[in-house]
């Protein structure tokens, strides 16, 4: 299997359950905790709407018909600046280890430029290792201290990087 036989598209409707679940589904797998993290995020069920706002995008990754990632990005909240957030990417293992990830991650902060917005910051857990390199090696730093108020008090690594 090679990379071109994957898709990124932006997110639809009928995406919301397949992201979902495969967002639940990696959290169980990585071992993260299961409050505290996106798993538990409202917005989780309905990723179309919540993206449908100014300044926000949220992509999915298809392969064969079938959603198997995705990651999207928008205004840092309860935040005053004009930071944005790389926001719930997570992959299938199908998707992994292709190069998917750092297209995924240049596609978000593409649009982040686009939108305007001066830096990108995640949040992610200690234990996701793999997640931790690859935002290295797109140029995101690792601060001390959470930004904004995610309500992911479970996550216990914090990046940013300059647009």
């Amino acid at each position: 299997m090679i990379a071109s036989e994957f898709i990124i598209r932006e997110i639809t409707a009928k995406d919301n359950l397949e992201m979902a679940q495969i967002v639940r589904d990696v959290i169980i797998e990585m071992g993260a905790p299961l409050k505290g993290t996106a798993y538990e995020d409202k917005a989780l069920d309905d990723l179309y709407a919540n993206y449908k706002k100014p300044k926000a995008i949220y992509y999915v990754l298809e392969h064969d018909g079938k959603v198997v990632g995705g990651g999207g990005v928008a205004q840092l909240d309860y935040y005053k600046g004009n930071i944005c957030e790389l926001q719930k990417m997570y992959f299938l293992p199908i998707a992994r280890g292709r190069g998917l990830g750092s297209k995924m991650i240049d596609l978000c902060l593409k649009k982040a430029r686009e939108f305007g917005f001066d830096q990108c910051y995640l949040e992610t857990i200690a234990n996701m290792k793999a997640a931790q390199k690859l935002y290295a090696k797109k140029g995101f730093t690792e601060i001390k201290s959470p930004m904004g108020n995610t309500s992911h008090h479970s996550c216990d690594v914090w990046m940013i990087k300059k647009l």
